[in-house]
């Protein structure tokens, strides 16, 4: 397998199997766990997240996490190590994780032997992840935390790893291609992919930075004079640049487990991934 298959193999692989792991940043149940502790609105989100850390405090936040305002996470660290603790939150969020995949796939799914076997791929890929964590805090994090029985919890633990081992390196790249956090959402939207309001009002930056972020990258050759967020030619080819490394930095625990594997890991969980997302869309 060439380099450019592999990286197209993690891209494929990783895309299908994310939404079993992004559901928690929306699922009611995980807001609600977190309430009970006493961590409410958005901070349930940077607190539970950044937990496997352990009480860090909101500046390595700011740096791992990337491209949110700073004034969100100062809102909800360190505050929350006075209210729990990071392992009570862990905690919490597995059991919402538990709760979800419940309601949302049913009993007989999340005991099924399908699940059995997508956790097993999962966890085997996962386990390749952390034995390459080097530069990669939030992966190193997350691969300290004790794999839980449950198979549902299984691949949900190893999509989490899997997730914050590529997202790591995405943000490495950001880095060494000169894009601060906001300008790495500008980017996105650039893209097309997101439109640039929802990308500003969900990391909470003002107008003012957004439009003073957006002058940057156009005096540095990134976008274009024109109002639509549009990539110069040179911007978007940093751009392509950008996404096909971060999927070349991805390969390593995909290639591990195969391309056999990999395709029998999408088949097994397209149907509950297709499930979540239809949920998110509503």
């Amino acid at each position: 397998m060439t380099t450019s298959e592999a990286a197209l193999l993690a891209r494929k692989t990783w895309r299908t199997v994310e939404p079993l792991h992004g559901i928690i940043y929306f699922a009611p149940e995980a807001a609600a766990a977190y309430a009970e502790l006493g961590i409410v609105d958005r901070d349930g989100y940077f607190a539970s997240r950044a937990a496997p850390m352990g009480a860090v405090s909101a500046e390595v936040v700011i740096a791992t996490f990337f491209n949110f305002n700073p004034e969100l996470v100062h809102h909800a660290l360190p505050a929350a190590w006075g209210i729990t603790t990071p392992g009570e939150l862990v905690a919490a969020r597995f059991d919402a994780v538990d709760a979800v995949f419940r309601r949302l796939l049913g009993d007989d799914v999340v005991g099924s032997d399908e699940m059995q076997r997508a956790a097993d791929l999962a966890r085997a890929a996962a386990e390749v992840a952390t034995q390459h964590v080097d530069g990669r805090p939030l992966a190193a994090a997350h691969a300290e935390l004790a794999w839980p029985e449950a198979p549902h919890l299984v691949l949900w633990h190893a999509q989490s790893i899997l997730r914050e081992y590529r997202g790591d390196g995405h943000i490495a790249l950001l880095v060494t291609h000169g894009l601060s956090g906001i300008e790495a959402l500008i980017s996105h939207a650039a893209s097309g992919d997101i439109p640039a309001h929802l990308l500003r009002g969900s990391r909470a930056w003002p107008k003012e930075n957004w439009a003073a972020a957006v002058e940057s990258m156009r005096a540095r050759g990134w976008l274009t004079a024109s109002d639509d967020l549009s990539f110069t030619e040179w911007g978007a080819a940093q751009r392509q640049e950008i996404e096909e490394q971060t999927d070349e930095l991805a390969i390593a625990p995909y290639a591990a487990l195969g391309e056999e594997a990999c395709a029998e890991l999408r088949t097994l969980t397209r149907p509950w991934s297709k499930v979540f997302s239809e949920h998110l869309m509503r």
